[in-house]
């Protein structure tokens, strides 16, 4: 192929042509360039001195060590998003492709995990993974949750939303921790830690603490001598650096967050001296292709996805989520007061567009920080709560609430009935908790209430796939989006090395479009 245009003495110049984008995404094919009076003529293969096209297949991204570690073929993972959103369908469909989806265990009923479970282990295998949300106001659930990891043989879990270890985490991690027949220290269970803190990280990286050790020999759960192992393992190989997404998070820059835990993780590293060497990961924001190449040029072991795949067709959602996420600019997120740590003033990151939850929610908050029950706020205020945001009113939201606690945790129920600011707190996240399962549930009368978790990564998306078949929220599916992101980061990797060798190139080259699952196939 060869192509001509102006150039300077000490820069090669590559324009744009249909056959040069196309020589760029073949991901497998090395070319070299050849100067020939101005003109580049692609060769493929290598030539001695000339600036080369390197082939980098999708395979070749991220970590060996981490697609080693969890059995995988491609360095990417599919996030888990609670109350069952990121579903079997959508761990199956990844775990298929040879990549890791998590199935979103927060907010679902035990019954429900376990069923999942019974989906995910049935038939052929495949990677997959559960997860594990911190739930301060709930110890009980997580406790439950680890017990029933533990007994169905749950080999991967993604911990997620933790300020601080605890005790059923620590257990997860060390449980039938032994020496194997080469003296190294076995694991059966790993854990993957989602941070946006470097305090946090550092605990993930770290041993588990000594208490908790103790404390799991003293109930029998560990011998000593298996405590002593696990006092020289992380209690997460892994660690994904969570920039800005939907759902819990700080809203950190990835591209500032990513760097600085990769620092941390050299620097445990080199002082713990691990067997295996810890490894980063990227997430929050990975919705492009540019995205993608950006976290695996800066070090990514793996890059995580988590709203985007909300918006294909096996997220447990329905049709009219997925339209309006498909309708979503990077501007139309806000941040909104979290049910499950409502009290401790926790936000998640949701959709704003075409709902009012961000508003109310946030007013409840409000609320709740200036009255200590629901008698002192003022009449008109309390009239809005029950007519617009509960739609009956604040005794019969309490009575089913009161009913809830007595089955899940009765000590909560009790509490409530002796301290009226904690019954307002339990009533508000009542709202909160259901403002998450409308829009599951399909109910269009509660629309405005919707409580939607998207970060901006989604406008970007949608930027991204305008005018494409991808456009289209019918046309999404995990595993062709996964395809043009890994795809895409292949073939901009391989551009960028040619700008590492001085060749400059029309910025046209660097827009990789969306293709179908079957013009990628040969990739993968």
């Amino acid at each position: 192929m060869t192509s001509t245009a102006p150039r300077t003495e000490t820069t090669l110049f590559l324009p744009y042509s249909e056959e040069t984008a196309s020589c760029l995404g073949n991901l497998g094919q090395p070319y070299s360039l050849q100067d020939r009076d101005g003109a580049l003529v692609f060769t493929p293969g290598f030539s001695a001195g000339a600036p080369v096209v390197p082939p980098c297949l999708p395979s070749n991204l991220g970590d060996p060590a981490f697609l080693a570690a969890h059995g995988l073929k491609y360095a990417y993972v599919g996030g888990s998003m609670a109350n069952g959103i990121s579903s079997t369908q959508l761990a199956e469909a990844l775990g298929r492709a040879g990549m890791l989806g998590f199935y979103g265990a927060a907010g679902q009923p035990l019954e429900e995990v376990e069923k999942a479970i019974d989906r995910l282990q049935a038939g052929e295998s495949f990677p997959y993974g559960f997860n594990l949300i911190h739930s301060p106001s709930d110890p009980a659930l997580e406790a439950a949750l680890i017990d029933l990891y533990l007994r169905r043989g749950v080999r991967l879990i993604e911990a997620s939303a933790f300020i601080g270890l605890t005790l059923p985490l620590i257990r997860y991690r060390t449980a039938g921790i032994r020496r194997n027949s080469g003296g190294g220290i076995e694991t059966p269970n790993r854990v993957i830690g989602k941070i946006s803190r470097v305090e946090v990280a550092e605990r993930f990286f770290s041993p588990p603490e000594e208490k908790f050790l103790k404390e799991l020999v003293a109930r029998g759960e560990l011998t000593p001598e298996q405590a002593e192992l696990a006092a020289l393992v992380p209690v997460a190989g892994d660690v994904t650096a969570e920039g800005d997404s939907g759902g819990h998070t700080d809203n950190r820059p990835l591209v500032n967050l990513l760097p600085t835990i990769i620092a941390l993780r050299d620097r445990i590293q080199a002082q713990r001296a691990y067997a295996e060497v810890l490894r980063v990961g990227a997430g929050g924001g990975i919705a492009t292709p540019e995205a993608a190449a950006a976290a695996f040029m800066m070090g990514a072991a793996y890059v995580v996805t988590g709203t985007v795949n909300q918006a294909c067709a096996e997220s447990g959602t329905t049709a009219l989520v997925r339209k309006l996420l498909a309708g979503a600019g990077q501007a139309d997120v806000a941040m909104a007061a979290a049910a499950d740590m409502f009290e401790m003033g926790v936000k998640v990151q949701i959709l704003k567009r075409g709902t009012m939850f961000a508003m109310r929610a946030n007013k409840l908050y409000d609320y709740y920080r200036a009255y200590n029950s629901f008698e002192e706020i003022p009449a008109d205020i309390r009239a809005t709560l029950e007519r617009d945001y509960f739609r009956k009113t604040f005794a019969e939201v309490w009575t089913g609430t009161r009913e809830f606690f007595l089955r899940r945790d009765p000590a909560q129920a009790e509490r409530a009935e002796r301290d009226p600011k904690h019954k307002l707190a339990l009533v508000f996240r009542w709202y909160l908790s259901q403002s998450s399962r409308w829009p599951l549930a399909g109910d269009e009368s509660r629309k405005l209430d919707y409580q939607i978790w998207c970060g901006p990564s989604m406008g970007a998306f949608n930027e991204w796939a305008k005018g494409s078949f991808l456009e289209s929220p019918e046309n999404r599916d995990a595993v062709t989006v996964a395809y043009n992101l890994l795809a895409g980061a292949a073939a901009l990797s391989r551009l960028h090395a040619l700008r590492c060798q001085g060749v400059a190139a029309d910025p046209r080259l660097a827009r990789r479009e969306p293709k179908t699952r079957g013009e990628l196939s040969r990739f993968f």
